[in-house]
């Protein structure tokens, strides 16, 4: 489904579509953060999600917003698993919100707050029918989201359905560095549309780690670390690969860090609510 106009963003109580998100204007530093509803969707087991991101318009200052009163889900939160941690720039389908079996009609809705730099947005979750999107697959090209484990025979991950209930979970000293290995499939569909194929497409599967929350700095070794190819590599060939970065914590606490690994749909799935895979790795910093 071409998704067009899914995202649905709120400031001073205006809606305003995807195709206005590259006219807003961006800052340095200084100005406001504002939540991206991706759309809604119903997974195998009939539950209903929110698809969300964000849109950090400062485009060199990362932001720490605690959860409370400048950064809420309400009802029912404040705490609904949203990112406290906000990178510059836009940030697509970063978490999921999964609502309750009697929250069934697009008149009722959650709402999600941000207050940063002093300036307060404001976006709308709802059902409304023309938001419903489908993560999970491309039908026209037949191609579907990364499989991605944490460990070789673990458990699979596949679709922008990062939970913190369903995080991964690690523990480490604020002296050693933290390793993160990570296998990944694809079926390597090209996903493009009408576009032609470039002639050097993009690896089948790219990531990006981030620091999602958690009271200090995060570095990465690679945040953007390639993948080691073990079957497959070219386009429609099935795809197998492994990746290692290490994580350091600038002090003790308790973190989660934000995996998305983009398939050739690129960022965003290139217009598709489709394709990509988050996940959530939560570490515990001893001193």
């Amino acid at each position: 489904m071409r998704w067009y106009a899914a995202v649905a963003l709120a400031a001073g109580g205006a809606l305003v579509s995807a195709q206005q998100l590259p006219s807003e204007p961006q800052r340095q530093f200084g100005t406001s953060i504002t939540g991206a509803f991706e759309g809604w969707f119903v997974d195998s087991a009939g539950t209903r999600s929110f698809l969300v991101g964000y849109l950090n318009r400062n485009a060199t200052q990362a932001l720490d917003v605690p959860i409370g009163p400048n950064n809420r889900i309400e009802p029912g939160g404040p705490d609904m698993g949203q990112p406290t941690h906000f990178l510059p720039g836009r940030q697509w389908g970063m978490f999921t919100v999964t609502v309750p079996k009697d929250f069934t009609t697009p008149t009722q809705r959650l709402t999600w707050t941000i207050v940063a730099n002093g300036q307060s947005t404001s976006i709308p979750l709802r059902l409304h029918p023309d938001y419903n999107v489908s993560p999970f697959a491309d039908v026209a090209v037949k191609n579907t989201p990364p499989v991605l484990r944490f460990e070789e025979q673990g458990p699979d991950l596949q679709g922008p359905t990062a939970l913190l209930s369903t995080a991964v979970t690690r523990t480490v000293s604020v002296s050693t560095p933290l390793d993160l290995p990570l296998w990944a499939s694809d079926d390597a569909r090209f996903a493009s549309g009408t576009m032609a194929l470039p002639r050097n497409p993009p690896p089948p599967v790219e990531l990006s780690w981030s620091k999602y929350r958690g009271p200090g700095v995060v570095t990465f070794d690679k945040d953007h670390p390639k993948v080691e190819v073990l079957a497959g590599g070219t386009v429609d060939a099935p795809f197998r690969g492994k990746s290692v970065t290490t994580a350091r914590f600038g002090q003790p606490g308790e973190y989660v860090l934000h995996l998305t690994a983009n398939d050739y749909s690129g960022t965003g799935g290139s217009g598709e609510v489709c394709c990509w895979t988050t996940a959530m790795v939560k570490v515990s910093v001893r001193p």
